[in-house]
């Protein structure tokens, strides 16, 4: 359940980032979420829901942003999204969806990344 440890690794990253910044709340957290990240989005957004409570992304609004799987097909040179056969959660097949091959390169949509934080700072009087 690797969704524990990326779920505390995003909070870590949010809660730093809004501290320097002196934030007083996080209003709203983008993450982008690679299709081939090999997270469960559900799991993980339980996690986070959990793990928030008594910190300053408490009240915060998560939102996912699905990222496609993006190609290089060394056997066409089609370059785009992909087709992906992920029935096996834990090994999906990325073919190109112009030749069907599997020769490929993946370019895009392995990553998470924590894309927009939206905070709250104190009003300067």
């Amino acid at each position: 359940m690797h969704e524990l440890s990326m779920a505390q690794g995003i909070i870590n990253a949010v809660i730093e980032t809004a501290e320097s910044n002196n934030a007083t709340e996080v209003n709203e957290v983008t993450i982008e979420l690679g299709r081939l990240a090999m997270v469960n989005p559900e799991q993980l957004e339980f996690i986070l829901g959990v793990l928030v409570e008594n910190t300053i992304l408490e009240d915060a609004k998560i939102v996912f942003e699905e990222i496609p799987v993006e190609i290089d097909c060394h056997d066409c040179n089609f370059h785009g999204k992909a087709i992906i056969d992920d029935k096996d959660h834990y090994a999906p097949m990325v073919k190109c969806p112009e030749c069907d091959s599997f020769a490929i390169e993946i370019l895009n949509g392995k990553d998470i990344v924590v894309k927009n934080i939206v905070i709250e700072k104190p009003d300067d009087d």
